[in-house]
């Protein structure tokens, strides 16, 4: 049976098929011959990668590395500052619960809860505009966060006429952006990406392809079952074993060329692309998500000019404190590289981002491990 059949024919977790993939992948890392450094830039990857123990079945030589992927990780202090500020000015801000706990340069939305702020944890932005319709008297302020698939539902809402007292302060990221950041370091040597499928729904496969062509870097899209990973990786590998740089689509039970172009229009008329830093990262041209003018009477921090000036780094104060989630989003470490790692930096107390988010690197490898042992699995 050739690659291909075995992408038409995946069954998400058929124990046949995963050793037909492992097999795949070691003939091709054979026929390479060389270490291979690849990387993946979506917690929910992660998961399960860490989840089903797949970096156990890598063949050796094959590196699979995490990239920025996690929407909260790359908040920036600031960011979270300016939620803080608005809660502790009798605004109600509401947002997910993963941005609870960030911490901003000094406080987080928890501490400002705690201290009597008006914060809610929401399921959806919808959530958040019903909230402002039934608080008409209250300014209600929603913390959105999240990469292209979140962003879309938050535009959905913001041109769908909110409440007049409702507004949105976006830490919205876009992850093309953030890949050119690692491409273009000299630090990293990463071959080949694997792309997340869900946000690929919305953009579609094709989007990847100037990327491709620019880095020398193949790209395959891919969806979250253990055989959909084993799969990219096998795509992934045979494009660097043959010298093409192309995008190659392993999850077109979901993912299109074109993506949803709806949701894409969607998209493009709320927001545009501006530079923004990421947290412990870089400042990203084109990285994050901002409202575009025509929408300025729900931008939050055009209604209240939230004034975050002299504030601290964050990021390098985590850095003083020996936390190195900046190397770590960037794929030159991994959490056992950090001597706060599962010891003063836990889920319940964490020092940095990564451990605070579901979707971060250190939150998931403190759950499931990085590299477990398959034989103690039941």
């Amino acid at each position: 049976m050739s690659n291909e059949d075995l992408f038409r024919q995946l069954k998400f977790r058929d124990p046949a098929r995963a050793r037909a993939l492992a097999e795949a992948l070691r003939h091709n890392m054979d026929a390479i011959g060389r270490e291979v450094s690849v990387m993946h830039v979506c917690g929910s990857h992660e998961q399960a990668i860490a989840r089903f123990g797949l970096r156990a079945v890598l063949p050796p030589g094959l590196e699979l590395i995490m990239g920025p992927g996690c929407p909260v990780c790359v908040t920036d202090g600031p960011e979270v500052d300016e939620a803080v500020a608005l809660a502790g000015q009798g605004v109600r801000v509401c947002t997910y619960g993963d941005m609870l706990r960030l911490p901003g340069t000094a406080r987080s939305l928890a501490d400002a809860q705690a201290d009597g702020g008006k914060v809610e944890v929401v399921y959806s932005i919808s959530q958040a505009a019903e909230l402002a319709q039934a608080h008409p008297d209250e300014q209600v302020v929603f913390l959105a966060s999240g990469f292209e698939t979140t962003a879309v539902a938050t535009a959905a809402v913001a041109l769908a006429s909110p409440p007049p007292n409702f507004s949105i302060l976006s830490v919205h990221k876009y992850v093309p952006a953030a890949m050119e950041i690692v491409a273009a370091s000299k630090e990293t040597h990463i071959e080949g990406y694997i792309a997340a499928g869900h946000a690929a729904i919305i953009t579609g496969w094709a989007i990847f392809e100037p990327f491709a062509a620019r880095t020398g870097a193949p790209v395959v899209v891919a969806g979250f079952e253990p055989l959909d990973i084993l799969a990219a990786l096998v795509k992934l590998t045979e494009l660097i074993r043959e010298g093409r740089p192309e995008v190659a689509n392993v999850y077109p039970r979901c993912v299109t060329k074109e993506g949803n172009l709806p949701a894409q229009r969607s998209l493009w008329r709320a927001f545009r692309t501006v530079t923004g830093r990421w947290r412990g990262i870089a400042e990203v041209p084109g990285g994050n998500l901002e409202l575009v003018p025509e929408l300025g009477a729900l931008d939050a921090r055009r209604r209240f000019r939230i004034d975050t000036a002299g504030v601290r780094d964050a990021a390098a104060e985590e850095e003083a404190k020996g936390c190195i989630c900046g190397r770590i989003m960037l794929g030159l470490a991994t959490p056992e590289h950090c001597a706060l790692f599962g010891t003063t930096c836990v889920p319940e107390s964490p020092v940095g981002a990564c451990m605070v988010s579901s979707e971060g690197q250190c939150r998931i490898w403190h759950t499931y491990g990085g590299v477990p042992d398959l034989r103690k699995v039941g």
